[in-house]
């Protein structure tokens, strides 16, 4: 009952019956290399390598710079006592004057967009990112660079900004916003 002729388990029947004979060939040819490898007289081992001992390196940090001192990159042939003297006096920020509304925003926020003149007086018309018109003169300031504008024209105005050097210093930069109509 448990087996069936059914094709399939006549064809099982035969594969595992070809399977078994397969099994039971000679190992002559293996036990002969086995003979021959014993006989053969034993190889030599390579000695284990020396050791070398692991050395210390000592790190002495009592020549090196501090890494939180200031460091000057310009060449030495260029940090003469009068470079150095005019570099340190350069021009500076008035750090204590009021400061202007226009003094909030970037320089490139801000739109020019024309002038008018009122009793001979020129006033310039810059358009805020805050959605306002402020009115300025030559004098005022603007930016956040601490610029103060030097000229004012129908169609610019240029201005002066004093911004760090990354060294610790000031240089003025000059800088103009165009009309945009």
């Amino acid at each position: 009952m448990f087996l069936q002729h059914t094709p399939f388990n006549k064809k099982l029947l035969i594969l595992c019956a070809l399977a078994l004979t397969g099994c039971n060939q000679s190992i002559s040819d293996l036990q002969q290399f086995v003979e021959t490898t014993k006989a053969k007289p034993p190889g030599r081992v390579e000695p284990i390598p020396a050791f070398i001992p692991y050395q210390n390196f000592e790190y002495s940090t009592q020549n090196l710079r501090d890494p939180f001192q200031i460091v000057d990159f310009r060449r030495p042939e260029q940090q003469s006592d009068e470079i150095i003297s005019a570099t340190a006096t350069g021009p500076r920020p008035d750090i204590d004057r009021v400061r202007e509304p226009l003094e909030d925003f970037p320089l490139d926020t801000l739109r020019f967009k024309g002038t008018v003149t009122q009793k001979g007086t020129k006033w310039g018309l810059i358009f805020a990112p805050d959605n306002t018109i402020h009115r300025v003169l030559e004098g005022n300031y603007l930016g956040t660079n601490h610029g103060r504008i030097i000229t004012l024209s129908d169609i610019t105005i240029n201005i002066t900004e004093i911004v760090p050097d990354g060294l610790g210093n000031y240089i003025e930069r000059s800088a103009a916003i165009a009309l945009i109509e």
